[in-house]
């Protein structure tokens, strides 16, 4: 059973650490970024959702936050199929009847 609503867009991990923990730890996006030993722009590009996150940026994140890179990764995936999901293309695809 799913709880989410399959209509609504997934959050991106960039919004979580935007918008939950940065301000939690009252830290700024360059601090953050040194860090994580990454530049500034990538994390820039990561909160605002320019950008995905990477394999490398959940295992970075996952040490950094002592979370696991699954929970990034996993939240990055939900948001990715989601978007394909929403595809033209995709949705005209006509199921196989069995």
């Amino acid at each position: 059973m799913s709880l989410r609503n399959p209509n609504r867009k997934p959050t991106h991990p960039g919004a979580i650490l935007r918008e939950d923990v940065l301000p939690a730890l009252n830290m700024t996006q360059s601090e953050f970024a040194e860090r994580l030993g990454v530049s500034r722009l990538t994390v820039s590009e990561l909160l605002h959702e320019k950008r995905a996150c990477s394999p490398e940026m959940a295992a970075r994140l996952a040490r950094l936050l002592k979370t696991t890179p699954e929970s990034w990764l996993n939240m990055q995936a939900a948001r990715d199929l989601w978007e394909v999901r929403q595809k033209k293309e995709i949705r005209e695809i006509e199921p196989l009847r069995v």
